[in-house]
């Protein structure tokens, strides 16, 4: 069934952050970096006035655009909310009998010694995201909410365990904190 009703949302935008839109392409700029992403439906328009992002549905619209309308605002208020205050997720390094440790070079995370594997294992890392190891905490942080939860869940994929006892075999790298930084 399709309902006639017009759907709108609005986005304002915070000081220092300044938005562009090129065809589908929404490019937003703050003080701690640059995101961009492509919208593009043909029942939503997206327009900028001056200190808000203006979403609206144009036609005859159905549940499907209102969960467009609605997924299109949540990215965009994650991207304007990334420019400013960026993203951050704390892993830690829990092992058991044989001690793990990590290293980093340009392009990989490698994971030595788990569950005593002479091959390391190797995490690739994503562009635009900042990794620090301290010790057996590793902190994440990026401008891109996406990113830096895909990096992070890839470190903690890289440790699964399989065919083998959770309760008993509990070593890997674990998710302990996340959220944005407040500076």
């Amino acid at each position: 069934m399709v309902s006639k009703k017009e759907y709108n949302s609005t986005i304002e935008i915070q000081e220092g952050t300044k938005i562009s839109l090129k065809d589908n392409l929404l490019i937003v700029s703050g003080p701690k970096g640059e995101s961009s992403r492509a919208f593009a439906h043909p029942k939503v328009i997206i327009s900028i006035n001056n200190k808000e992002i203006n979403l609206k549905t144009v036609g005859n619209v159905s549940k499907r655009e209102k969960k467009i309308l609605n997924t299109f605002t949540a990215h965009i208020k994650n991207m304007v909310g990334g420019v400013s205050k960026t993203y951050n997720y704390k892993l830690k390094v829990c092992s058991g009998h044989f001690p793990m440790s990590l290293s980093m070079d340009k392009e990989n995370i490698l994971i030595k010694n788990f569950l005593g594997e002479k091959i390391p294992r190797k995490v690739k890392l994503i562009n635009n995201v900042n990794v620090n190891i301290d010790g057996d905490i590793i902190s994440i942080s990026s401008v891109d909410k996406e990113l830096a939860g895909r990096m992070s869940s890839s470190i903690e994929q890289a440790t699964r365990i399989t065919n083998k006892d959770r309760r008993r075999f509990m070593d890997g790298i674990w998710i302990i904190e996340k959220g944005i930084q407040n500076e």
